[in-house]
């Protein structure tokens, strides 16, 4: 696709802003939950009633009504994915303490944050493990061809999550991701807890590379991870799909992250053909 190809929507691909006659991409950057991994899906569903709990519990005479309470946590939520976990905890624990109330350390929050999202998740890893489901049963939709692809047109692929490390890795394996990754797999770490790992990841990536912004090449569903690419001049593909159906678009999701600055919006990678071609001006 050329310039000319400026707003161009298909239902697999809609391009926002162009690649760019001569652009050549050396390095992808792929988020893990949502835009490749689906074992997490719904992990907001567990985070976002259990922070307005805590708001509630913590807050006896706050004045919000139910639905602005959700509505703030939701918000907060939403515009820091893609950030750690520990950042949504800190943002509760703010959130509380400028009204008056008494919060926990973010840490006690993540942690029964995670007590409860394991319960909602186990099933789902016992099943990979004991392979009475297959990986494709929790991917995004094309994932592995579409790294297959990837590497073909000579990209080394990198993968960075908000989730805690050793967690991602893990899941890497089980869903098959690691033989494409390697040892390119981060995570959230604790001695990294004040400081945006995607950022620190991005950063060390064109430093030690000796890789230009816009030769930086990413995919993700977080408002974070886009808006940092963007930032240095790569190019933010954001992976809008619908994690329950596991197919199309989100269109909440799709219209958070167009307003993060994506260049493209994909539902997922089932149509690899066009995204590369897209991507590499074929």
């Amino acid at each position: 696709m050329k310039e000319k190809d400026v707003n161009f929507q298909s239902p697999s691909l809609e391009v926002i802003s162009p690649v760019g006659e001569g652009r050549k991409f050396r390095i992808a950057l792929f988020d893990f939950d949502g835009t490749l991994s689906l074992i997490r899906e719904g992990w907001q569903e567990v985070m976002i009633p259990y922070f307005c709990e805590e708001f509630i519990t913590s807050l006896p005479n706050h004045t919000e009504s139910e639905d602005e309470i959700i509505a703030l946590v939701t918000d907060f939520v939403d515009n820091l994915t893609g950030k750690q976990t520990i950042f949504q905890c800190m943002q509760l624990k703010i959130e509380i303490e400028k009204r008056g109330g008494c919060a926990k350390e973010a840490m006690d929050y993540k942690n029964e944050y995670l007590r409860r999202l394991f319960i909602r998740i186990e099933g789902r890893r016992n099943a990979l493990a004991d392979k009475s489901i297959s990986s494709e049963a929790l991917l995004v939709r094309g994932s592995i061809s579409f790294l297959e692809a990837l590497k073909k047109q000579g990209v080394e692929i990198f993968c960075a999550s908000g989730t805690d490390e050793p967690q991602v890795i893990e899941e890497a394996k089980l869903l098959g991701l690691d033989k494409y990754f390697g040892n390119n797999i981060f995570g959230a770490r604790d001695e990294h807890a004040q400081q945006c790992s995607k950022e620190l990841v991005i950063k060390r990536l064109l430093s030690e590379n000796n890789v230009k912004g816009e030769e930086l090449l990413s995919f993700g569903d977080g408002f974070v991870e886009i808006e940092l690419v963007k930032n240095v001049g790569g190019y933010a593909v954001a992976v809008a799909t619908d994690e329950k159906e596991q197919k199309g678009i989100n269109p909440l999701k799709r219209e958070k992250l167009l307003a993060a600055g994506a260049h493209a919006v994909i539902p997922d990678f089932h149509n690899t053909e066009e995204i590369i071609n897209h991507l590499f001006n074929n």
